[in-house]
């Protein structure tokens, strides 16, 4: 056994685990996951495991809230910045971006989550994450609009709607591509024509 991470301390000893869930969930399904997996690449037992999670369910609860606490914090700065609403929607997409390409085990969760037919905990830590990310998306396209960068005629539920939708649709095209790099190719490309639809929207 790994001597290192078998002394770590709790908190890192979970963030650790965390890391290796996110990790595995851009390799398999995430509901094929395993807490014996999760040992195992870890060099630890299952029983090292259990001492910090009950479940592979409080896995994926720790792993929403350590993605809330990335894309919520970054999306609240975006409104909260001193630059163009219009630059910092740039900002955030690109960040976003960069985010899935380097955690592709993250939408994997999420749409897993989302699409789980029971009430869960994890569903609907997933969904107040993607709510708490809209509604900083409708404050920047308000303000951009306000501010006269956007169009006047602007649409903020549809420019939201399509700015989360964009980011889907990079993260199926590298899916379907199996590289993850694509994502971090494609997206300038793609807000550089949302941007476009920004400004011309009527």
């Amino acid at each position: 056994m790994n001597q290192t991470k078998k002394n770590l301390p709790a908190e890192k000893r979970r963030a650790l685990t965390v890391e290796t869930m996110i990790s595995l969930a851009g390799e398999q399904n995430p509901s094929e996951i395993t807490t014996a997996a999760i040992a195992q690449r870890m060099g630890l037992t299952q029983g090292a495991i259990f001492r910090h999670f009950p479940s592979k369910d409080a896995i994926l609860q720790a792993a929403m809230d350590w993605v809330a606490q990335r894309l919520i914090s970054r999306s609240e700065e975006a409104t909260s910045a001193a630059c163009s609403p219009l630059a910092s929607l740039e900002g955030l997409f690109l960040f976003h971006a960069e985010f899935i390409a380097s955690h592709p085990g993250i939408p994997r969760m999420l749409f897993g989550e989302l699409q789980h037919p029971e009430d869960r905990i994890p569903k609907r830590m997933a969904q107040a994450i993607m709510a708490r990310y809209k509604e900083s998306l409708r404050t920047l396209l308000h303000r951009g609009r306000d501010c006269g960068e956007l169009d006047e005629g602007l649409d903020v539920e549809a420019a939201a709607t399509l700015f989360i939708g964009a980011l889907q649709g990079l993260v199926v095209q590298s899916m379907i591509a199996g590289d993850g790099s694509r994502v971090r190719h494609d997206a300038p490309l793609i807000f550089a024509l949302y941007r476009r639809g920004l400004r011309r929207m009527a």
